[in-house]
């Protein structure tokens, strides 16, 4: 099963010509969850193939425009694909003030439903989940309330050993047990533990998004074990003092959080327009965290699967 991240945007709130502000599509087995919307967020959806009408879901970090911007165009481009099914949208207050003036004015039927829950940044809380997925918030620490999210796969269900089956002569009822989690009793009343019939084919998955912020200790525990993170990077190192006052991070705060989260790989992105060549911000950051990479529009990134062998 497929689980990718898309990079739409990479840039911080000063426009350049080359980078446009944050955002991001996150895939799972083919479902779409877009993460921030900054200006120009539909052309690159579509840039880079990502059929809009697939979006099950928006998450939106904070309240400042260059992750917000791109929102309200896409969801007047949604009403004239003639989308039907909602859209939901979770994003801190006052994000509903913002949605019912875009409605009154600009899509006041537009054929869908747009469904807000308000995400308190404060918190480490459940936001969405299927039979799938489920979506954390995260708190993080800008100038404004600003929460990061925590993609995680459910466990794949159980897979029985196919030379257990043989070995104890396991009937169709009996595996099906097993695979429910049961313990199995066989016909000469041995009982045997779940654990000796099954695994899992892979560990679930993970990605965390987290952007805007100063360093985090806290956020970084959330998302402990995380396969791929996302931390923004928007200043170099020798700039601390200004990613403080600004409520961002620099690229040893990036990897120190990635060290921290005990991440496998790290991605940093949200680069200040100041940054023509992004090399040294890569380099500053691998001398600390080897396992780092851009964040470059147009670049997917896989999380592939572990595969388990019983």
């Amino acid at each position: 099963m497929s689980f990718a991240v898309t990079i739409l945007g990479s840039a911080s709130a000063k426009p350049t010509a080359g980078r446009h502000p944050s955002g991001q599509a996150v895939n799972l087995n083919e479902q779409y969850f877009l993460v921030d919307a900054g200006e120009g967020t539909q052309q690159q959806l579509f840039r880079y193939g990502i059929n809009p009408l697939k979006l099950k879901a928006v998450f939106i970090s904070h309240l400042h425009g260059d992750h917000i911007y791109g929102l309200f165009p896409l969801l007047s481009t949604l009403a004239l694909y003639g989308r039907k099914t909602p859209l939901k949208v979770f994003a801190p207050a006052p994000f509903g003030a913002l949605l019912e003036h875009h409605l009154r004015y600009f899509d006041p039927d537009p054929g869908y439903a747009v469904e807000w829950t308000e995400v308190d940044t404060t918190a480490h809380a459940l936001l969405y989940e299927n039979r799938t997925l489920e979506v954390w918030s995260v708190p993080l620490r800008h100038r404004v309330p600003t929460a990061g999210f925590l993609f995680r796969e459910k466990e794949p269900p159980l897979n029985v050993d196919k030379f257990k089956i043989e070995k104890y002569g396991l009937s169709i009822a009996r595996i099906t047990a097993a695979k429910r989690g049961e313990a199995v009793e066989l016909e000469d009343g041995t009982i045997l533990p779940n654990e000796e019939l099954t695994y899992r084919p892979y560990p679930a998955r993970s990605y965390a998004y987290l952007s805007d912020t100063n360093y985090s200790a806290k956020a970084a525990r959330l998302v402990e074990g995380v396969d791929l993170l996302y931390h923004e990077a928007t200043y170099a190192a020798d700039q601390q003092r200004a990613a403080r006052e600004r409520g961002h991070s620099t690229t040893a705060d990036a990897a120190k959080a990635a060290r921290l989260a005990g991440a496998r790989r790290l991605l940093i992105g949200h680069y200040s327009s100041r940054y023509k060549d992004l090399e040294p911000l890569l380099q500053e950051t691998r001398a600390l965290f080897p396992a780092t990479d851009l964040a470059e529009e147009g670049r997917t990134f896989d999380i592939p699967e572990q595969r388990y062998r019983p």
